[in-house]
């Protein structure tokens, strides 16, 4: 069983909006995208104070693709045109399917603004093949305790939001397949994943340093993986990494702003469907 080595390491930039810290590995300079893994923001970590503005995140739309939000610490709530409403907490997740179009908001909840705290976010975008760009749009919020945390040998745990992994299964049932996770790893502590061959593999580390066939990936960096059938993550110090596989979507990514399509005529057409309101409207509610 090959396994597969690291062909190259990418830096996260810093690109902050506003107060909020923000780094983003991808798309940067020498990766526009790891296949199906369109996009990463890193949000945090950092410390906002009592009486803060929270999220800058208001209503906004978005068509063709999926965000999945992984609240590292912190909270965050949720409201879109589809009638959708949630406050997902530390160790949550937020997995959203926009399809053919959704407006949504991701704001601080009102006592978090209140009364501050540590925040921690990490938000990715997944593609969707073309016969799934006009896909009704869902969405599904995860507590921390309705997602799977599979203790491996060595102490690391794998949070599973996708996939099977050791005889486990996600609890989000992913339209294209995809295998999605974080874990945590203590000193010592190795991961092994497998089933790979053909597949896009996404591999970030949002703390600390992890090592891949004796290469190192740093902290707020992104690998890329060659191929093979198998990958050994092992950890010298304490560690958090954003893990995810996926079949290859051989086809045109055309992506403007908050929309993903397959062409130009398209993104036209995304951004007259919003404008003309076929995407509904989302009202930030307070609580």
């Amino acid at each position: 069983m090959s396994a597969r080595a690291i062909l190259s390491v990418h830096p996260a930039y810093r690109d902050d909006i506003g107060d909020l810290v923000t780094r983003r590995p991808v798309p940067g300079p020498g990766i526009e995208h790891v296949g199906a893994f369109l996009f990463l923001n890193h949000h945090g970590p950092q410390i906002y104070p009592p009486d803060n503005r929270g999220l800058p995140f208001g209503p906004h739309p978005h068509r063709g693709f999926e965000t999945v939000t992984f609240i590292l610490e912190g909270e965050l709530a949720h409201t879109d045109s589809v009638g959708h409403e949630s406050i997902i907490r530390a160790g949550g997740v937020q997995w959203m399917t926009a399809g053919r179009g959704i407006v949504h908001a991701e704001v601080s909840p009102a006592d978090f603004k209140r009364e501050g705290g540590r925040l921690e976010i990490l938000q990715l975008w997944l593609n969707l093949p073309a016969r799934l760009k006009m896909t009704a749009p869902r969405y599904i919020g995860l507590q921390a305790d309705g997602i799977p945390a599979i203790a491996a040998e060595g102490g690391a745990t794998l949070h599973l939001i996708s996939g099977d992994w050791q005889g486990v299964r996600g609890p989000v049932e992913s339209l294209t397949g995809v295998f999605l996770s974080w874990a945590e790893m203590q000193p010592g502590a190795s991961l092994t994943f497998d089933g790979l061959s053909g597949r896009d593999v996404f591999l970030y580390a949002a703390r600390g340093t992890i090592e891949v066939e004796g290469r190192r990936v740093p902290q707020f960096h992104l690998a890329q993986l060659g191929p093979g059938e198998r990958v050994t993550i092992a950890a010298s110090e304490p560690a958090l990494l954003l893990f995810g596989h996926a079949d290859p979507i051989d086809e045109p990514i055309v992506a403007h702003g908050p929309f993903v399509m397959n062409s130009e005529e398209e993104i036209r057409e995304a951004f007259a469907d919003y404008q003309a309101g076929k995407f509904g409207v989302a009202e930030i509610v307070e609580r």
